[in-house]
């Protein structure tokens, strides 16, 4: 057994009731990055554990990172790909791959998602994209709206899980750890979850009998699909051979991957200079939500820190229980709660470095914590009430949010079943170190 960590750390009021505040105001719907301002400054005042005239510097260096910028160019490279319509081509390709299968046209949605993750970096974005061109499919085929729904917002949780992933950027910045080492590590435990989706979606087919049109393998076809998306294909080979190779940092990749899929752009006809504006007006949109929660997560992060927040939390955690296995399972469920009431990108600035050192004390990798909290926090895409991407896809469809929420119980069942097998087998993870 390790040698555990006692603190001797106490926390009073002037902790909790900010803490309870900020949890009442996420309840009643307040915007995450008011909370957390609110909060942070309310702690600060009560505390004096810092001054409060190092907010305004602290909140400038939180979002003033190089790796930072990485994450604009991932989001308008996605905006690129849909604009260009290379997004459709390689749908057509996932098609062409798997659509020859009982439930083809459903497991190929979920593959697209799954090469559209390997451009766009974000959640949002792929169930958004690719739910406007393939749910009227699927829903002609024979799958009832709320299931086809449930299926693409399942598929585009790979989004944050199969890198380039905004989150695990994210997560390296708090950390301090080098995104292109964790963009190899979570390699593996993105297909993992990628595979597990479409064998859901098979198995509930072969009950439900939603498709059940089979075929064969076509070389021709294939070959055709993938003479037509190699623009499309291009793009994921330049970053993610890029940044595996070491040609490139994520940030370098990014850049080179925006100015490449403009070019396809222009040099296929698909792109006018017109289009640019309501481009960059869909990317500041998604990077104005992302930027500022950041740099007030940090913020209230440094108070934590300074408050010996994880010092006390890990006397806490380890005075009740000394057993790894219950450790990790509690981390789960924190993940899982959290997941369903926050984003990503706040849960991961403020919980990554609470949970880090309770991790490191049961023997836990950095990596291998770093992925097993971003795949679990992907859980909380289609978990009410926040998650994310059944309210995309509820907008897309006019589906109330807890039919499509009904429909995804068995992804976010099989999901879970990954996330514990990533949680007690760090092999997973640190494949690659």
């Amino acid at each position: 057994m390790y040698q555990l960590y006692a603190a001797s750390t106490s926390l009073d009021w002037t902790f909790y009731g900010p803490a309870v505040g900020m949890v009442v105001l996420i309840l009643l719907g307040v915007p995450v990055w008011v909370v957390l301002g609110l909060g942070t400054a309310l702690l600060l005042s009560l505390t004096e554990v810092m001054p409060l005239t190092l907010i305004g510097e602290t909140l400038f260096a939180g979002i003033d990172s190089f790796s930072l910028i990485a994450v604009p160019l991932f989001i308008l490279t996605g905006d690129v790909i849909v604009t260009t319509r290379l997004s459709e081509k390689l749908l057509k390709l996932a098609e062409a791959t798997l659509g020859w299968i009982r439930s083809g046209l459903g497991t190929s949605t979920v593959l697209g998602c799954g090469f559209f993750a390997c451009i766009s970096g974000s959640d949002a974005a792929d169930a958004a994209a690719l739910g406007r061109i393939t749910i009227p499919h699927l829903v002609k085929k024979g799958y009832p709206v709320e299931y086809a729904a449930a299926l693409v917002a399942s598929g585009a949780t790979t989004g944050i899980l199969i890198p380039p992933s905004i989150s695990y950027i994210i997560i390296g910045l708090t950390l301090g750890i080098s995104a292109s080492t964790l963009f190899k590590a979570a390699a593996i435990p993105g297909v993992m979850v990628l595979a597990a989706i479409i064998l859901t979606n098979i198995a509930i087919n072969r009950v439900r009998r939603y498709e059940s049109s089979t075929g064969r393998f076509s070389h021709v076809e294939f070959g055709r699909a993938l003479w037509r998306a190699r623009y499309a294909v291009l793009i994921p080979f330049i970053i993610l051979g890029g940044i595996y190779s070491g040609v490139f940092t994520p940030t370098e990749s990014a850049s080179v991957a925006v100015l490449t899929a403009v070019a396809i752009g222009f040099g296929t006809g698909q792109l006018r200079v017109s289009d640019f504006p309501r481009m960059m007006e869909r990317s500041a949109e998604v990077n104005g939500v992302i930027a500022p929660i950041i740099g007030i997560a940090l913020l209230f992060a440094q108070a934590l820190a300074a408050l010996q927040v994880p010092q006390a939390f890990l006397h806490g955690i380890t005075a009740f229980t000394e057993s790894p296995w219950a450790v990790i399972l509690l981390m789960l469920g924190v993940f899982l709660v959290a997941g369903c009431v926050m984003e990503t990108t706040p849960n991961i600035v403020i919980l990554a470095p609470l949970m880090l050192p309770l991790a490191q004390e049961i023997g836990m990798n950095e990596i291998h914590f770093c992925i097993f909290m971003v795949t679990a926090l992907g859980v909380g895409f289609i978990t009410p009430p926040l998650g994310l991407n059944l309210f995309v896809l509820s907008g897309l469809t006019g589906v109330p949010v807890m039919q499509i929420a009904s429909r995804a119980i068995p992804y976010v069942a099989t999901m879970l079943v990954i996330v514990l097998l990533l949680g007690f087998v760090p092999w997973f993870s640190v494949w690659a170190l």
